[in-house]
């Protein structure tokens, strides 16, 4: 990751640009940019990509991603899936074991990493952690992604990371409760049945109107493009909004669960 890191960093210097201006020019922010220079974060294809156009390498830097051993590239399931997540205009996730992604605390984050089996490294812990908080900038550009997310209260009333960690957690979903264009809602354990008994998934729409559903378990992943599947996950999660609390109520719940800690 360093050679690669410092290979960008050249063609980017020889091009004339800092790394804020090639972030304004690319997908990647400054701090991954930067993350990415450093050999602290490994260079997505994707982005290899982008920067080998912009900068004129003649595909160095996609080609040194490729030929990288295995357990140096970039170690998420989800990276197509977060290459359409960051260029989406809106979205959609259920969630049944653990607080949605884009809404976790770093602290929690780094629970979630070290509940991983096998174990991951204390750097591969923190490479993910920082990835994990880059993608949550999408709730608060310019023009942020209209979200939405229905949380099993299984997740919300669990124990991830200790009481500590919990509390600051659920603190922060009722801060983010209140940006603007997030709904967060959560899904009584009470109930005595509802749409979401097949797992987590996430609906997306991209600047160009395309819509896509992702579900990810284990070691796998699967991204849906067909307009048969996005539906019956569309009616599913049509569903679990109607069966979870409304916003409101969520709140009043996350606040009655602050008082108790």
């Amino acid at each position: 990751m360093e050679v690669i890191g410092a290979q960008l960093a050249l063609f980017r210097i020889n091009a004339g640009l800092t790394q804020r201006s090639l972030g304004e020019r690319t997908t990647a922010s400054e701090e991954t940019i930067a993350s990415i220079e450093q050999g602290r974060r490994a260079l997505m294809p994707h982005l290899a990509t982008e920067f080998d156009q912009l900068l004129n390498t003649g595909g160095a830097l996609a080609a040194g991603v490729a030929k990288l051993p295995p357990k140096e590239k970039y170690p998420i399931w989800a990276e197509e899936f977060i290459a359409y997540e960051r260029q989406a205009i809106s979205l959609c996730g259920y969630e049944n074991g653990v607080i949605p992604g884009l809404l976790q605390t770093e602290d929690y984050a780094r629970a979630t990493f070290r509940s991983n089996i096998p174990h991951l490294s204390e750097e591969v812990i923190e490479r993910r952690v920082t990835a994990r908080l880059d993608r949550q900038r999408i709730l608060h550009k310019t023009h942020p992604v209209t979200a939405s997310f229905v949380i099993s209260e299984a997740a919300v009333l669990s124990n991830l990371g200790g009481r500590e960690v919990m509390q600051g957690q659920i603190s922060h979903l009722r801060s983010c409760a209140e940006i603007n264009g997030v709904s967060i809602q959560v899904l009584p354990l009470n109930r005595e049945h509802h749409a979401g008994l097949a797992g987590p998934f996430v609906l997306l729409e991209t600047q160009d109107h395309q819509r896509l559903a992702y579900t990810e378990i284990h070691r796998s992943s699967e991204l849906y493009d067909d307009l048969d599947d996005v539906s019956v996950l569309t009616q599913k999660y049509g569903m679990l909004r109607m069966q979870a609390l409304n916003a409101e109520e969520t709140m009043g719940l996350l606040d009655r669960l602050l008082g108790e800690q």
